[in-house]
């Protein structure tokens, strides 16, 4: 139990919210939750209120944290029927920890900010790992005293927790993180299926990567889901391919080019032509197993 318990609102209890959400209530605050679905065992059983819409939550709470899938689903919570904003009051603290899009954020930014609150952008990294494990990064736009006054409630979430710069940089930092993952996945998948062909144990080969330069946590944990052959999410296909939709378009109008980028939509597009879009975005494999007519894990002729 801490010291002195705060009034904390969670709105989505998904793979990601749910055990995030968890940490705080385990800190001994005050959580005030609300999800469009069912409410997670886990939660619901748990010292949690739980609210009928989110204007409940954003009454009862301080600080507001939403954990939704993409930007239509945050101004829908915030701004729609019985949202956030209707339900707020000054001095209260918006935290967005969606991936969504950067113009977007500064946006809901300027609304919540004319209502007297603060707002923070927060997006994380790390996967339903980092969420279980308390290990997320987590990204942050907004102002220095607003970071430092909600920094001691994301310490319970993550481990590497960074003030970027203004509101919205916390998603252009997400966004750039995402381009980073999917073009690691797409070479964690190339070199195990590369190595799979060529005959060799795929599942050593990783081993044997893990100690070199090419080590990373995607190589880790993912490239274990590859050879495994699991796509349970994890972290889905779907969300990636809208992840690298904000980086494309954001890219075409910046003047960017982005070509391994853009690959790695189209691997992201093949899986989802598959059935793949609820798939762990680990699932990137099977669109180059497809191309090459190999499957890791199968015997080299």
């Amino acid at each position: 139990m801490t010291s002195q318990p705060l009034k904390i609102g969670f709105i989505g209890l998904g793979i990601m919210g749910t055990p995030m959400a968890g940490h705080l209530l385990k800190a001994g605050h005050q959580l005030f939750v609300y999800t469009r679905g069912k409410t997670p065992e886990a939660i619901a059983t748990s010292s949690a209120t739980q609210c009928t819409h989110a204007r409940g939550v954003a009454e009862r709470a301080d600080i507001i944290i939403t954990m939704v899938p993409d930007t239509p689903d945050v101004e829908a919570v915030l701004f729609g029927e019985n949202g956030v904003a209707a339900g707020l009051s000054q001095g209260k603290v918006v935290v967005d920890m969606s991936s969504i899009s950067p113009v977007e954020t500064k946006e809901f930014a300027k609304k919540i900010l004319a209502l007297g609150c603060d707002y923070l952008d927060a997006p994380v990294s790390g996967g339903d790992v980092g969420a279980k494990n308390a290990t997320l990064s987590i990204m942050v736009g907004g102002e220095q005293a607003v970071f430092d006054r909600v920094k001691p409630v994301f310490e319970l979430m993550g481990k590497n927790i960074t003030l970027v710069g203004g509101i919205g940089d916390g998603q252009t930092c997400k966004v750039a993180n995402q381009i980073v993952v999917a073009l690691t996945i797409n070479a964690v998948a190339e070199g195990l299926l590369f190595a799979a062909r060529a005959g060799a144990d795929a599942g050593k080969v990783r081993q044997a990567l893990m100690g070199g330069l090419a080590t990373s946590r995607i190589l880790d944990i993912l490239g274990d889901r590859m050879i495994k052959r699991s796509v349970d999410p994890g972290f889905r296909i779907a969300l990636h391919q809208k992840d690298l939709n904000l980086a494309l378009g954001a890219a075409k109008s910046l003047g960017l080019a982005l070509p391994a980028t853009s690959n790695a939509q189209q691997l992201f597009s093949a899986c989802v032509s598959h059935g793949g879009a609820a798939w762990d975005h680990s699932g990137m494999v099977r669109a180059l197993e497809k191309l090459s007519n190999f499957e890791i894990g199968q015997k080299a002729p």
